[in-house]
C-alpha cells in the first residue's frame, strides 16, 4: 500500500518511532520538501507531565526503584543529576518535583530478613529524535558529546511556574522582552 500525505515538517519531527511501531517495522517512509506555506495551527504534543530532579546530586537506586510507580525513568542509578532535570515521565499531566538522590536510611539495628534486592524496570533511552519528540515549550534537549538530557527551560522549582496557563504568558513576556514576536 502507497500513501501520500501534505503535512508540515514540524509535524514529522518524532514520528518515526510511532510509524515504526504502528506497521511493526515494516513500513518504509520517505518525505520531500514541497512548498512554503502558511501557518496552519498547533500540532498536540504529550499530554503527561514530566519527572523532574529537585536538587543535584546522584541518582540512587532506592530512589529510582521508589518512582517508578508514579512514571517511566530515563536515567540509571549512579548518574549525576543537577536542579531541573528531565529524569523521567510522569504518568499524570502534571510535571511533578522529585528527589531521586533519595538513599535509604542506615540504621544499626539488623532487620529480621535480609534486605530485598531492588528490582528496576531498564531505563528508557532516548536518541535526539525522541528527545526532541519528548518535550514541551517549557523545556530543552541538551546535547553534549557524550550524552543526551532533557531538562526544563528554568532550573529552579520555586521559578517555575505550575500550570500551563503561567507558563504561555512567562514565554510571551520572554518573548516579548527579547523583542521576538509573540504566537
Amino acid at each position: 500500500m502507497n500513501l501520500e500525505f501534505r503535512i508540515p515538517a514540524r509535524g514529522l519531527i518524532g514520528f518515526r518511532s510511532q510509524f515504526l511501531t504502528d506497521t511493526k517495522g515494516t513500513g518504509i517512509m520517505n518525505h520531500l520538501f514541497s512548498s512554503w506555506e502558511p501557518w496552519h495551527g498547533a500540532i498536540p504534543s504529550r499530554i503527561n507531565g514530566a519527572l523532574v530532579a529537585d536538587r543535584a546530586g546522584v541518582a540512587t537506586a532506592y530512589a529510582i526503584c521508589n518512582l517508578q510507580e508514579r512514571g517511566e525513568i530515563f536515567i540509571e542509578p549512579a548518574i549525576e543529576v543537577y536542579e531541573g532535570m528531565i529524569i523521567g515521565e510522569n504518568s499524570r499531566p502534571n510535571d511533578m518535583d522529585v528527589n531521586v538522590t533519595k538513599e535509604k536510611k542506615q540504621t544499626n539495628m539488623r532487620a529480621s530478613s535480609a534486605d530485598e534486592a531492588i528490582r528496576l524496570v531498564p531505563p528508557r533511552k532516548l536518541g535526539l529524535e525522541q528527545a526532541v519528540e519528548f518535550i514541551n515549550d517549557d523545556e530543552l534537549v541538551e546535547v553534549t558529546p557524550t550524552k543526551i538530557r532533557l531538562r526544563k527551560r528554568i532550573l529552579a522549582s520555586n521559578m517555575r511556574p505550575k500550570s500551563k496557563d503561567k507558563l504561555e504568558a512567562g514565554l510571551r513576556h520572554a518573548k516579548n522582552a527579547l523583542g521576538a514576536p509573540a504566537r
